[in-house]
């Protein structure tokens, strides 16, 4: 399992913490305030956080930490969500 994670300021200034995992060839994605203890669960990624995993994975890629395969598989994934 792959995991990647990163911080966001929301609108209200507030930090969101993201975690986005790859098991078994399919991407989950979870997030929270810095003020909340609960995760909330996506079953569908939006594409503003498809567009944030893949500058995360990319900048992963050119440090030889992922395959391209993942670079591809978020590609894919954002042109999907965008039709």
């Amino acid at each position: 399992m792959k995991k990647h994670e990163w911080r966001e300021k929301t609108d209200d200034g507030e930090v969101r913490l993201v975690t986005a995992t790859r098991h078994a060839g399919k991407w989950q994605l979870q997030s929270r305030l810095k003020s909340e203890m609960e995760w909330t669960k996506f079953p569908k990624i939006s594409l503003e956080d498809l567009e944030s995993l893949r500058e995360v994975i990319w900048n992963k890629y050119q440090r030889s930490r992922v395959p391209h395969g993942h670079v591809q598989e978020i590609d894919k994934l954002i042109e999907q969500a965008k039709n």
